[in-house]
């Protein structure tokens, strides 16, 4: 056999011998995982197209669809856990849920002192921010002085003007009381996930320009995580799987619109909707 030959045969055998080498790796690590069951706490809430929970307790969206993903890549049987959004950090320091998502490590962080939490990779990204009426859009902070919240969450762009009571904070139930509120003039706007508000506006009540995101106001940007307590090798393993599978999350994302317009020149807004703020009043550009 020629010397060329040799080389080529022996490059054949190098290039399956890696592959072979990375099909066994995998395979050894999702073993260690294979059938295991492990619950994941998320929210008894409707943030669509993130997630929502239907009565029944059916889990349903994006987040459902990628841990459902990362179940028949990692070889694990997963369960989802409802809960109400105030009880899921108890839950997880007790042992009822193995995972907790949504989570951030700047959430809720005077329960997580005294505990050390293992964070995932970005599962989402997000902007929260505040819906206003259009014919408010555009104006000065000083024109905010009631802002409606949901219940449990944090302004954090505006806790500044809280803690000196230029902002007073009205909490609400849901989205929908949200809206309504800042409609009969009780709040001047709704702080909420602008991807979510944007959904529930334009396919649920079918009315996008009741409120719009303002995006010359103050608004948090910042990721979702997969959270827990225990399983260290299990988040390295889901780290794994978003790179490994990242053409497909990226695809999962698009589907859902959850990342949409969050790059823009008008964060949130989309081009129509931009469009139809210009010719109402052609001042705002």
């Amino acid at each position: 056999m020629s010397s060329q030959n040799t080389i080529k045969f022996s490059m054949v055998g190098f290039i399956l011998l890696v592959i072979t080498s990375s099909y066994a790796n995998e395979s050894s690590n999702h073993s260690n995982f294979t059938n295991r069951r492990y619950v994941i706490g998320v929210e008894n809430t409707s943030f669509y197209p993130h997630y929502t929970t239907t009565k029944s307790g059916k889990y349903s969206g994006y987040a459902r669809d990628l841990f459902d993903q990362f179940e028949q890549y990692a070889g694990i049987q997963v369960e989802y856990r409802p809960m109400p959004v105030d009880q899921l950090f108890d839950a997880l320091i007790s042992g009822i849920v193995d995972f907790k998502c949504p989570d951030n490590p700047g959430w809720a962080s005077h329960l997580k002192r005294e505990h050390e939490v293992i964070y995932s990779g970005k599962v989402a990204r997000y902007v929260d921010g505040v819906l206003r009426k259009p014919e408010d859009f555009g104006n000065p902070l000083a024109d905010i002085n009631r802002l409606a919240t949901l219940k449990g969450w944090t302004v954090w762009d505006y806790l500044k003007q809280v803690k000196a009571g230029q902002i007073v904070i009205f909490e609400n139930k849901n989205l929908r009381q949200m809206i309504r509120n800042v409609i009969r003039n009780n709040a001047d706007g709704a702080y909420y996930n602008i991807v979510v508000a944007s959904h529930y506006l334009d396919n649920v009540r079918q009315s996008p320009f009741t409120l719009i995101f303002d995006p010359s106001l103050p608004h948090t940007r910042s990721t979702y995580h997969l959270s827990t307590l225990k399983h260290q090798a299990v988040i390295q393993l889901f780290n794994q799987f978003l790179q490994d599978r990242a053409q497909q999350i990226t695809k999962l994302k698009a589907h859902y619109a959850i990342e949409d317009n969050l790059d823009n020149d008008s964060l949130g807004i989309e081009s129509w909707k931009k469009e139809w703020l210009s010719r109402r009043r052609p001042q705002i550009q």
